[in-house]
């Protein structure tokens, strides 16, 4: 084939099809490694400093953690712990050989995932607006936004499961873990921004700058609008249509590839160091 055909090829619809695979896969294996990093720093932060005995404060960022005691305490850790086994395991709902093999896994773990995602969202809610929790009315209602939008998720991917409408289950599922994981995708921006510019830029200590603020929302509406270009790619018979939606799609993959490096470097590895030096 010379150069002048596979370039023409190129515009044809499947390879634009198979290109626009290739980006969804390749998110998925960047977010799930990021996922997986999470889930061993929730572990170790936690989990394993409880178990040791350790004093949780001198390893966990949560800035109101201290002031947490009796039920709120409680609360906390049932907001935190469930977040091991969302990361670990949530992702394997987005893959379709997982989901078409391994039905019964599939079904079950979904099920987890909605109800503890429900969980999180309302126990979150509630440790927002009780006490001193936020220290900016609008980081708080990007946080509420997120925590609203986690119940509709979860709603209507159960409601499209149990209605058999597979097309829109799957496309609220999608959503639901995008909103679910809406904390982990914060601290991808977030630590991701500090990569890039190496240091802050438009961020203060208590997280109420003017980039944290625009994160607080962005850490779920931009990965979101990204999955619905997606969906809108998919659909496309046009091959310049599809390889628009590759584009945004590549774009994604860039800022989740570098959020998961930066706060694999910056946050998560030099916690999880901590805890182990004092083990």
């Amino acid at each position: 084939m010379t150069k002048s055909n596979t370039f023409s090829h190129l515009f044809h619809l499947e390879p634009a099809k198979k290109a626009l695979t290739i980006s969804a896969q390749s998110w998925l294996a960047i977010a799930l490694v990021g996922q997986w990093a999470f889930a061993l720093y929730i572990f170790m932060i936690y989990a394993v400093t409880l178990a040791n005995g350790l004093d949780v404060n001198d390893f966990s960022p949560a800035p109101k953690l201290k002031s947490s005691e009796g039920f709120d305490r409680f609360l906390f850790f049932s907001h935190v712990i469930p977040a091991i086994y969302l990361s670990l395991f949530g992702l394997f709902q987005l893959v379709p050989q997982i989901r078409n093999r391994f039905k019964s896994f599939h079904r079950w773990n979904g099920r987890i995932f909605l109800i503890l995602g429900f969980i999180g969202a309302t126990t979150g809610l509630y440790l927002q607006w009780t006490g001193d929790r936020w220290q900016s009315v609008t980081a708080s209602l990007g946080i509420t936004l997120n925590g609203l939008l986690i119940l509709v998720a979860v709603f209507f991917t159960w409601h499209y499961a149990i209605k058999k409408q597979i097309n829109l289950h799957k496309r609220w599922a999608v959503h639901a873990f995008i909103l679910v994981n809406g904390v982990w995708s914060f601290r991808l921006y977030l630590m991701g921004w500090y990569m890039v510019n190496q240091g802050p830029n438009g961020n203060t200590r208590n997280i109420d700058g003017p980039m944290d603020l625009f994160l607080s929302y962005a850490c779920y509406l931009l990965p979101m609008a990204i999955a619905e270009v997606y969906f809108w790619a998919n659909r496309q018979r046009s091959s310049g249509k599809v390889w628009g939606g590759t584009s945004v799609m590549t774009i994604g993959i860039l800022i989740t590839l570098i959020g998961v490096s930066a706060a694999v470097i910056m946050m998560w590895t030099p916690r999880i160091s901590k805890v182990l030096g004092v083990l």
